[in-house]
């Protein structure tokens, strides 16, 4: 999915229109406040950044881009042409920069390259049945929803993930997630589960209970 922030609406419609017509996923907003709702929900694979806009300038969008997402590619598409400007825009963590007016062609190639540039996903991130987790990130998305989980809610989904398949007993998940082992306690571990799966929502099923034994992650029936 590419995200476009533009204000110009007719700059932003032919840009999205070209970049659908070429086989990208493309939406566009005409400010920051719109992207950032749309990237609560389902974050970009890339984004087309204006400097000027209505209420958060490019840079600052930039800049809270980075703190989410290192390695996100972005390019930064404005009338500003000056060698100091281009300048301030690739310190600010841009990968690529092109100046209005531009054309169609050079944006798709330049839009391409980025996202062959763009490093495979880490063996530490996982996707199944709606449930997104980065393990580096520590950052979880059910349903197209970032979740807040505590650190120990978080160190266990983690576990549960990198087990993917296997079935944990309870002490197994104390020992590795607690760093403790108490033959017969069991609470600590199902009281975690419980609001684990509360907040995951519709994607709590892939917590699957084996009963008498533990828990394993597996694909929701």
């Amino acid at each position: 999915m590419i995200y476009l922030v533009e204000d110009e609406a007719d700059i932003r419609e032919l840009v999205i229109y070209t970049l659908q017509n070429t086989g990208f996923e493309a939406r566009g907003f005409a400010n920051g406040r719109g992207f950032w709702q749309a990237a609560e929900k389902t974050f970009p694979d890339l984004v087309l950044l204006d400097i000027m806009l209505p209420d958060e300038d490019g840079l600052a969008i930039l800049k809270r881009l980075r703190a989410a997402a290192a390695d996100l590619p972005v390019m930064m598409l404005t009338a500003k042409g000056t060698e100091y400007d281009k300048v301030r825009g690739l310190d600010a963590g841009a990968d690529d920069y092109l100046t209005k007016p531009f054309g169609m062609m050079e944006l798709v190639a330049r839009v391409k390259s980025l996202l062959r540039r763009r490093p495979a996903a880490e063996a530490d991130d996982y996707e199944i049945d709606g449930l997104s987790v980065s393990l580096p990130r520590r950052r979880v998305v059910a349903d197209g929803k970032e979740v807040s989980l505590t650190l120990k809610e978080f160190d266990l989904l983690a576990f549960l993930l990198k087990n993917a398949g296997i079935v944990l007993t309870r002490n197994q998940i104390l020992s590795a997630v607690w760093d403790y082992d108490f033959e017969g306690e069991t609470r600590t571990v199902d009281t975690h589960i419980l609001t684990l799966r509360g907040k995951l929502g519709v994607c709590s099923g892939v917590i699957q209970t084996v009963r008498g034994v533990g828990y394993r992650i597996g694909r929701q029936k």
